[in-house]
């Protein structure tokens, strides 16, 4: 597996991998981590057609899953460490 590419953003980081002819998405915020994989030969134009799919409306939906994955480990740690 290797890294092609970091995208910045101001709220999480964002790593597009090469693995076994897929391309992996890897969004990162702190200890949490969302990954999307998409098959090459799906896409039209290799990593440029990557870049075209991390469109402001799908980031934000990452963003909002941050927020939820966040809030679900702290309800679940709460009731660990009670």
């Amino acid at each position: 597996m290797r890294i092609i590419a970091e995208l910045p953003h101001p709220e999480f980081k964002i790593s597009i991998l090469n693995m076994n002819n897929k391309f992996i998405v890897k969004t990162e915020q702190g200890n949490l981590e969302q990954t999307f994989k998409v098959a090459e030969a799906d896409l039209i134009d290799g990593v440029n057609s990557v870049f075209e799919l991390l469109d402001e409306a799908f980031l934000a939906t990452v963003a909002a899953r941050f927020i939820e994955m966040r809030k679900d480990f702290k309800e679940t740690y709460s009731r660990y460490n009670y």
